[in-house]
């Protein structure tokens, strides 16, 4: 149990990178983008082709990154110049990308077994003292197995938070002020004279850099690439999204931030929990991740509902004591 919870953090801090693209998109600049499920493998499938053609895994990663932000930035003009609705622009670019990623990887499968990637570099040169420390301490807390290595989770804790740190600062620039007015009031922001169709372009390009990302460090940590890995990874970052604000609040950008990357890593946890669950089976993960999201959405509605009823009876109560005494 505690290795499948490990196990769980360690991919939930990656995904928390693509959740942090779809916060982007989704509750700043208020545009339902699509495009997530395509640019995710579109990120895994340049990666992992790259790396098997002998380019450096960081560079491999660094092209995924760039070909995201292209995929998004298509979608924001296909929006903003051709007058598309945001949704469909969104469909549009994630049918597009799927024959897009089959042009890219050449085939349905790309794998990177005996590939060099980032993490096997680092296991490389990560020194193994610090891998027997952390093991003794997982055992004495009653654990039968250990981790192979900790230099994943501890790589991506650093590459997770840096993003995280970037989000926060760029928010904060004018562009990103900008941005986030954007999201919240167009017609405001273009009186103001800022060109709202760039700063979607911007945003949408962004947000899919980063979900590229994270499907070429998930490539690599898996060690294949699959034309058909990215299906449902839009409702997997919304729930990372919604589940992150329902438990961590959403008062500041530096609070919804590593609420999302909280709500990533809690959303992988309670799959990796509920899949271990007799009559659940690993062809049910999408059915348990609709349900994650029905309940982290309507049970804050419930449990707020339950406290306006209250605070209702409690005036009445009040009133009718005052008249009472009156």
């Amino acid at each position: 149990m505690a290795l499948a919870l490990f196990g769980a953090v360690e991919s939930g801090i990656i995904y928390a990178i693509m959740a942090l693209g779809v916060y982007l998109t989704f509750r700043v600049l208020d545009f339902p983008d699509l495009t997530v499920d395509g640019s995710f493998v579109t990120g895994a499938g340049v990666a992992a082709i790259s790396i098997s053609n002998g380019v450096s895994p960081v560079i491999a990663t660094l092209m995924a990154i760039v070909a995201g932000f292209i995929a998004g930035c298509i979608t924001g003009l296909l929006h903003t110049k051709g007058k598309i609705n945001a949704l469909l622009s969104g469909i549009l670019m994630m049918i597009a990308l799927y024959s897009i990623n089959l042009r890219i990887m050449d085939s349905p499968t790309v794998s990177l077994h005996n590939s060099p990637t980032i993490f096997s570099q680092l296991r490389d040169i990560w020194p193994a003292g610090i891998d027997s420390f952390f093991n003794g301490i997982f055992t004495a807390l009653g654990s039968e197995r250990a981790p192979a290595t900790w230099v994943i989770v501890f790589f991506m804790i650093i590459v997770t938070l840096g993003i995280k740190f970037f989000t926060d600062y760029f928010l904060k620039t004018e562009v990103g002020l900008a941005l986030r007015a954007t999201g919240d009031n167009q017609k405001m922001i273009r009186s103001l004279s800022a060109n709202t169709d760039n700063l979607i372009v911007l945003g949408v390009g962004i947000s899919n850099a980063m979900v590229a990302l994270s499907g070429a460090l998930i490539a690599q940590i898996g060690g294949f690439a699959d034309v058909s890995m990215g299906i449902g990874m839009i409702v997997i970052g919304l729930a990372s999204v919604i589940i992150g604000e329902a438990l961590f609040g959403k008062k500041t950008i530096a609070i919804a931030t590593i609420a999302v990357i909280g709500g990533a890593i809690v959303y992988r946890m309670v799959v990796t929990l509920a899949l271990r669950v007799d009559f659940l089976e690993t062809g049910d993960m999408k059915m348990i991740t609709a349900f994650i999201v029905m309940v982290a959405l309507i049970a804050p509605r419930i449990i707020q509902a339950r406290k306006d009823k209250k605070r209702r009876l409690q005036k009445r109560a009040a009133l009718a004591g005052l008249k009472e005494g009156a």
